[in-house]
């Protein structure tokens, strides 16, 4: 039993993609909760094809994807934005015209420019192939997140649930809003290695939304959605390896596994108080 769990460590890429999963696995849901909460999951999906643009760019270029997927990210936000509030456009329309133009100016800059980095990676990733930098590039970005996010919880957590009383208290709330897109931006940008443009919006929202059924408060969603990001990154790591599959559909299955048990508990738990209340309740006394 043990060497199981020991013998794909033997495999130096294989600790490499154990520690990126995890690494991913729990920033994900990170940013996640605040995009499921404000129900705004959709936006994450977006933004994964939006940067593709920018990274084609950057590659074409010889420059770090980093800053041009940071651009193109926050360029297709700012253009749902100018949408929303300049048109009679709604934010739905808005969300799916930057989505389709963004992802198709990307394919066709890759089709263009044909970098000499292979880009297939980026749709559906390449766990397996994470050097020590894109582990290194992760972890700051997670350490970074999570401290302003520690720090702003508070003002996050209000203009979360109250964008327009936040914004009544004199809170920033433009900032507020600025930040997490900055957020989402990044985590996408270092997750795409692990699961690919594709995959990335389940990672970032599928623990996320196992949190938001098990957790009654935005904290505790975000800690449980982190512990689920985690273990499916670590399922789909090992599965990988014994069933000779790419980890990233795995790890998200295996986050969709989580999720359906979560329902069904939930659903279980919810018919036995149910059964309970029907049976504990009193009859009424006949009329003489």
């Amino acid at each position: 039993m043990w060497e199981i769990v020991t013998a794909p460590l033997q495999l130096q890429f294989m600790q490499r993609a154990l520690i990126m999963g995890l690494l991913t696995g729990g920033l994900c849901p990170l940013v996640g909760a605040f995009l499921v909460v404000q129900r705004m999951a959709l936006l994450a999906d977006v933004m994964a094809h939006a940067v593709l643009p920018g990274v084609a760019v950057s590659y074409a270029l010889g420059i770090d994807a980093l800053w041009g997927a940071l651009a193109s990210g926050l360029l297709s936000t700012t253009v749902i934005h100018w949408l929303q509030h300049q048109t009679r456009i709604k934010v739905d329309g808005a969300m799916a015209f930057t989505f389709a133009s963004f992802f198709a100016l990307g394919i066709l800059l890759i089709s263009w420019l044909r970098p000499t980095q292979d880009l297939e990676h980026l749709l559906f990733g390449n766990l397996l192939s994470v050097t020590g930098q894109d582990i290194l590039k992760t972890l700051v970005v997670a350490i970074v997140i999570g401290i302003l996010i520690g720090r702003f919880y508070q003002p996050l957590l209000f203009f979360t649930f109250d964008p327009v009383g936040a914004q009544a208290l004199g809170l920033p709330v433009s900032w507020l809003h600025r930040g997490l897109l900055v957020g989402v931006t990044l985590t996408i940008i270092v997750s795409m290695q692990a699961v690919g443009v594709i995959l990335v919006m389940a990672l970032m929202v599928g623990p996320a939304l196992v949190g938001y059924v098990l957790a009654n408060d935005l904290r505790g969603m975000i800690v449980i959605g982190a512990g689920v990001g985690m273990l499916s990154s670590t399922v789909g790591v090992y599965s990988s390896y014994y069933l000779n599959l790419p980890p990233g559909p795995l790890i998200v299955l295996a986050n969709t596994v989580l999720l359906v048990l979560a329902v069904l508990g939930q659903w279980w738990r919810w018919r036995k108080m149910e059964k309970d209340k029907t049976t504990h309740t009193p009859c009424n006394a006949s009329p003489p």
